[in-house]
């Protein structure tokens, strides 16, 4: 069973579905939780549904755009510090070849390797440029390269899950006219919806799956006081 759930989570990770479950949870969770807060606050303040609707589909738009912009410029960032950092690294070897050899043997002699081991591990490396570099990147400065992980891939992913995670919490209000009834319908469905994402996200990385599912409720609840104590305070203004 156990080398099972370790062959598992390595296809998960070989097949990029890691990075893609991290950027849907990254946009779900935020659309949420921010729109959360807003229409809560906003239905605190007012009587009128309409209004709450036209705040909450003014924050799911923002939001969404915001969060695919944040996470094509990041990745891009990404990208491009490591394609500097792994220029660097071929010069190094182009130019200091015995400095850069000695740190790959100095790299696997604190791994434990000694003697004709240690001698052709360091020979096997440096016979190879690119297997050379790939191997500081990742063992001297703890660098890796996604290269599934597109900028263009992950702002649309990230910005479509917190389209869909926005409208969660905003879709009580289309069909209840009550606001009351609807700030408490809208606040279950978010509980809801927040605790089976967490759930399922523990269930497919390390962890707890209901530690996972608590954690992202207790986020959850604390922006949707913090919108409904701003919207209470500010209610004498509308």
């Amino acid at each position: 069973m156990r080398s099972r759930t370790r062959q598992q989570h390595v296809e998960f990770h070989r097949t990029g579905t890691g990075l893609m479950l991290r950027d849907m949870i990254l946009g779900g969770q935020d659309g949420l939780v921010n729109v959360l807060g807003i229409i809560l606050g906003v239905a605190v303040a007012t009587t009128d549904v309409r209004i709450v609707i036209i705040a909450g589909l003014v924050a799911t738009f923002a939001e969404s755009v915001s969060m695919a912009a944040v996470a094509y410029t990041s990745t891009k960032a990404e990208h491009d510090f490591y394609r500097r950092e792994y220029e660097r690294e071929i010069e190094e070897i182009e130019q200091i070849p015995e400095a850069e050899r000695r740190e790959i043997h100095d790299i696997y002699y604190q791994k434990g390797f000694r003697g004709k081991m240690l001698d052709g591990i360091v020979k096997k490396i440096t016979s190879n440029k690119k297997i050379w570099a790939d191997t500081m990147m990742s063992e001297e400065l703890h660098l890796h390269n996604n290269e599934q992980e597109t900028p263009l891939r992950s702002a649309a992913v990230v910005g479509f899950a917190a389209f869909v995670g926005s409208l969660i919490p905003l879709m009580a209000f289309f069909f209840i006219a009550s606001p009351v009834d609807a700030m408490i319908t809208s606040f279950v469905i978010s509980i809801v919806a927040l605790f089976v994402a967490g759930y399922a996200k523990g269930r497919l990385t390390v962890g707890s799956p209901g530690r996972s599912g608590i954690e992202m409720v207790l986020i959850a609840l604390t922006a949707a006081f913090a919108g409904y104590v701003i919207g209470w305070l500010l209610s004498g203004m509308v």
